[in-house]
């Protein structure tokens, strides 16, 4: 197997932690059940959550894949090809613009949560240009132009095609030949 290039690795905002305590704080309060953990929630464990979960957010655009790990407690770590990206979406509510953050969402050919997307990146810095890196490079891997953009199999399909072309030539070569 080859080892993928890294391209670029996201940085995130540290107002995630803000985020991620106003939004659970907001849960807790609209829910009764909520209302007495809410002061345990502010007195040091929802910024112990907040500070953990930052803590363990990561993003690595390579060559092929884009790989998100993110939890406080239990980690969840995802790998999407960019083949398979379909959709890449903004997404903002009152708290992220009043914190200055946004959601980058990411949507997948045959994801396998029919009813939302496949990944949520919340507060990374300079979003619109990580968005436009992971555009230009799914474009590459759809269009290579070379053999090593193509990657194995699909230099094994640029030779073949190549090979076609030549051999579409020589009857071509053939004909012209024979009709002059």
């Amino acid at each position: 197997m080859m080892k993928s290039e890294i391209i670029q690795k996201a940085k995130f905002s540290p107002k995630i932690k803000t985020y991620i305590l106003l939004t659970v704080a907001f849960f807790l309060l609209i829910s009764i059940i909520g209302i007495p953990v809410l002061i345990i929630w502010f007195l040091g464990f929802g910024q112990y959550i907040s500070k953990r979960y930052f803590e363990n957010l990561k993003c690595v655009l390579t060559d092929r894949h884009l790989i998100f790990s993110k939890g406080a407690f239990f980690m969840v770590e995802k790998t999407i090809p960019l083949e398979n990206i379909q959709d890449l979406t903004f997404l903002q509510n009152p708290i992220l613009n009043l914190l200055e953050l946004r959601i980058l969402k990411i949507e997948t050919a045959g994801g396998s949560n029919p009813h939302g997307s496949d990944m949520k990146l919340i507060g990374i810095t300079d979003a619109e240009a990580f968005k436009q890196k992971v555009l230009d490079q799914r474009e590459r891997i759809a269009r290579p132009t070379s053999k090593k953009e193509a990657g194995p199999e699909g230099a094994q399909m640029l030779e073949l095609i190549s090979e076609i072309r030549d051999l579409l030539k020589e009857i071509r070569k053939g004909q012209n030949d024979q009709s002059g």
